[in-house]
């Protein structure tokens, strides 16, 4: 049986309704075991002793019967190895729930708060679950970040006696098919998860408002389009992929200069830009005029 240190928080947005849990483990993939979480639902974390089991059931409880405690309790009941495991629930109201069994290796604990629960288990000093906490609640912005936070704040406060090596984020929205989420992120193998996590975060975030300017620019909104290309270049500096759209959607001067840049980073651009036609890329052929003559 493997015991796996883990620290992990579940939580729901008061505004959004967002739902989610975020983990961190010295372990292989630990998004792969531990974090669960259903649109309009709930979010679970089961740890320690994971079992591919009780996060799917203490869902299908919650769908049920809509209590986290109840949830917990029902999932706990049933358990042989409950000595052993970590839960954190929260539900569709905002309660949170938490179990820590007595077997789990020190030092181990939790706590509930309002709308999350954070637990954690082999870890460094005592106090990491009290730290997620303060760390969470004094966080702001959208759940996802602020989930985030709460990991950065186990980590500052020890984390796992082991050291770091994987971590997840997941967040579902308030309503949606089972399968629907709004930020589904693994670091499966890192010597910094957590910062690799939140530059994940950061590049979804910038993926997201280049899906807000493909929209717009479908709705024939071009003026509209080019600043969000240009807020995704600017959260993700280094992806030439965002440079380059941001530079179709531009004005000419400026659009010029950023597809140049593109292509300097990655001449492969230029042989896209040749197969663009302006109703899938406005401004394609005015750019290619535009380089030729420069």
């Amino acid at each position: 049986m493997v015991r796996r240190g883990t620290y992990s928080i579940v939580a729901r947005d008061p505004d959004s309704l967002e739902l989610g849990v975020a983990v961190q483990s010295h372990w292989f993939s630990v998004g792969s075991v531990v974090p669960f979480a259903q649109a309009g639902v709930g979010a679970v974390a089961v740890q320690s002793v994971p079992d591919p089991d009780t996060g799917p059931a203490v869902l299908e409880t919650l769908a049920a019967r809509g209590d986290a405690r109840e949830a917990l309790r029902v999932a706990v009941g049933a358990q042989p190895n409950a000595g052993m495991r970590q839960v954190g629930v929260v539900d569709a109201r905002g309660d949170g729930a938490a179990w820590t069994g007595a077997d789990c290796i020190r030092h181990a604990g939790d706590v509930e708060g309002p709308g999350f629960a954070a637990q954690a288990n082999m870890m460094l000093n005592e106090g990491v679950p009290e730290a997620m906490a303060a760390a969470f609640e004094r966080a702001t912005g959208p759940l996802a970040e602020r989930l985030v936070d709460a990991l950065d704040g186990a980590e500052a406060a020890g984390g796992d006696v082991r050291g770091r090596q994987s971590a997840a984020l997941l967040v579902v929205p308030a309503q949606g098919p089972p399968h629907a989420h709004a930020v589904d992120l693994r670091v499966e193998d890192h010597r910094d998860p957590l910062g690799e996590l939140r530059r994940l975060l950061v590049l979804q975030r910038a993926y997201e408002l280049a899906g807000e300017a493909d929209e717009l620019v479908a709705q024939g909104r071009h003026e509209e389009a080019g600043p969000r290309y240009e807020q995704a270049a600017q959260l993700a500096p280094d992806n030439d992929e965002l440079l380059f759209w941001a530079g179709l959607a531009a004005g000419p001067q400026r659009g010029l200069l950023l597809v140049r840049e593109a292509i300097e980073r990655n001449p492969r651009w230029t042989t896209l830009l040749e197969r663009l036609t302006d109703d899938v890329a406005p401004g394609a052929a005015a750019m290619r005029r535009a380089l030729a003559a420069d």
